[in-house]
């Protein structure tokens, strides 16, 4: 009996010890993680107001209210309101707009009491995504950093825009600088390292912190920056002269009917039912989820009510005036995998996608590409279109027996070929290092099959190959042996650039590109890793096309 009474007396004990680990007070109360084995979460964590009724499409405000009770941090985050391509079903509506918040994962540890930290923005074309969709795990098993992941709003409102200051536009950036004040402010209640935050993103997100680097107030929250596969020159970012148009053609959609006042569009959105909004995304998609990035940043008026940006990121890193911090930025060979895939989808008429493109051309190439509003005449965008298709296809047709022309068509016009601009302008005008490397691995399961929903083609190293080595994600798995070793490099490599700020994968030290004639590049490959000096980024080591020289547009 006297066992029995003892045994529950301990087991009351270790739950209450247990409990107590759990708990985290805040200036705003106090909230309750998880205990997931290797590691403690504590998600959905509020760190601005909903953004909603009169708040919506407003810059965020700083989350002020207080907790009377214990506040539940043990349920995943929700998404954004959104219309996802991650939703492979035609209704892709989900998500709300009370969404604003950080997740954050902690390792256990006995002798630990104080970590660094990495800030991580999902990818997803500033359209769809969310917190939920990258998971902690190979860092968690490292143990040695905490993991914030940040929520943002996505899409239409996140990114709506009519050019002038009743709707500058930019508000999901905006509130990943809320996102990161709040870190900074609050972190080392959870055992964080306020001073050492490595801020990380992939695809949108790694154009957001490359986009956050142009703004000098990030030297003060991040000790330096991670952009995983794309950056703020990519031609989808920062998008130009077609904001109004779609803004006003969401009014239409949602039933605002024919207005031209931005003001008074403004006025009944706010009245409108958010996911509907959110939903008029697929009224400007052509075919699939193309174009994937239908709203996106924009350089905002100064007479805009806190602007994010005012000039384009261009003009701001010849200026001078970006973040000086040591900044990383990657590709891999075959990035545009996402989204030249989608071309292999089979239609009901047995024909693939890509098929239409020897009939669409002229009407897909400027929409695909981001050109349809940046050129001034029907004449110079057919060209620029003709143009292209000559370049890569020469007399060659669309089909399934070219793709790889295509995607590499994609992976120079859409990402590669601004990883190369960006890292020539930072070396040319910056002060701070500039690191890039290359992964050539490719996965045995990616995003980019299910998109196409076929794995009878090797589309070679593509986009999230390496990223999803870093934030674990279901797609991906099971990885194989040299993956785990990579997956392993990979983590030490961030922990090290947290903790040390130099930038080492394996035994590569990164050499800094700033002041250099030649670009500064670590290949990485399946058996390991190797420094390389070349006068431009190299596209693929596989034998589909030669190399390209580079086109940009923009």
């Amino acid at each position: 009996m006297n066992s029995i009474i003892f045994l529950t007396a301990l087991l009351s004990l270790l739950a209450t010890v247990t409990f107590a680990q759990l708990i985290v007070e805040l200036p705003n109360g106090k909230l309750l993680g998880r205990d997931q084995g290797l590691y403690y979460t504590y998600e959905s964590i509020p760190y601005a107001e909903p953004p909603v009724g009169e708040l919506r499409f407003e810059p965020p405000q700083p989350y002020k209210q207080n907790w009377t009770d214990v506040f539940d941090a043990t349920k995943p985050a929700v998404v954004c309101a959104q219309w996802s391509q991650f939703i492979l079903q035609p209704y892709k509506k989900t998500g709300s707009e009370d969404c604003l918040t950080v997740s954050i994962f902690k390792p256990k540890s006995e002798t630990q009491k104080t970590f660094p930290v990495i800030a991580n923005i999902f990818g997803g074309a500033f359209s769809f995504g969310g917190t939920v969709e990258d998971g902690a795990v190979p860092l968690m098993s490292s143990g040695n950093v905490i993991v914030v992941k940040i929520n943002h709003r996505v899409g239409s409102l996140g990114f709506i825009n009519t050019g002038d200051s009743e709707l500058p536009g930019n508000a999901g950036l905006k509130d990943q600088r809320l996102a990161l004040r709040w870190i900074k402010d609050n972190i080392a209640y959870f055992g964080g390292q306020p001073d050492n935050v490595l801020f990380l993103g992939f695809s949108s997100g790694a154009a957001s912190v490359h986009l956050q680097l142009m703004n000098k107030e990030l030297e003060g929250l991040v000790k330096a920056a991670v952009s995983i596969s794309a950056n703020a020159l990519d031609p989808w970012v920062v998008q130009r002269n077609n904001g109004r148009h779609h803004a006003f053609e969401v009014g239409r959609i949602v039933g605002c009917g024919q207005l031209d006042s931005s003001k008074e569009l403004k006025k009944c959105l706010k009245t409108k039912d958010g996911l509907e909004i959110a939903s008029a995304l697929s009224q400007f998609l052509i075919y699939n989820y193309v174009p994937f990035a239908p709203f996106g940043p924009v350089v905002e008026p100064e007479s805009s009510a806190d602007p994010f940006i005012t000039e384009h990121p261009i003009d701001i890193i010849k200026s001078g005036k970006t973040a000086q911090i040591p900044w990383l930025v990657t590709y891999t060979p075959e990035d545009g995998i996402y989204d030249a895939a989608l071309g292999l989808l089979k239609q009901s008429n047995g024909k693939e996608m890509i098929d239409e493109l020897n009939h669409r051309w002229y009407e897909v190439a400027p929409l695909l590409f981001f050109y349809r509003y940046q050129t001034k005449t029907v004449e110079e965008m057919d060209n620029h279109s003709r143009d292209l298709r000559q370049h890569y296809m020469g007399n060659q047709s669309f089909g399934v027996d070219t793709y790889f022309h295509f995607q590499r068509m994609v992976t120079d016009i859409m990402l590669k070929n601004a990883t190369q601009k960006s890292i020539d302008l930072h070396r040319k005008y910056g002060k701070s290092p500039v690191y890039s490397y290359v992964y050539d691995n490719p996965a045995n399961n990616n995003f980019a099959q299910v998109l196409a929903e076929r794995s009878d083609i090797l589309l070679g190293t593509g986009h999230g190959d390496d990223y999803f080595l870093m934030m674990n994600n279901p797609i991906r798995e099971p990885l194989r042996s040299d993956e785990k070793v990579i997956s392993w490099n990979f983590v030490k490599m961030l922990e090290r650039f947290i903790i040390t700020g130099k930038l080492v994968y394996d035994n590569c030290e990164f050499r800094d590109n700033v002041g250099e004639k030649q670009f500064q590049l670590v290949v990485i490959q399946r058996n390991g890793c190797h420094l390389t000096q070349v006068d431009e980024l190299p596209a693929t080591v596989s034998n589909h096309i030669p190399n390209n020289p580079v086109i940009y547009f923009g």
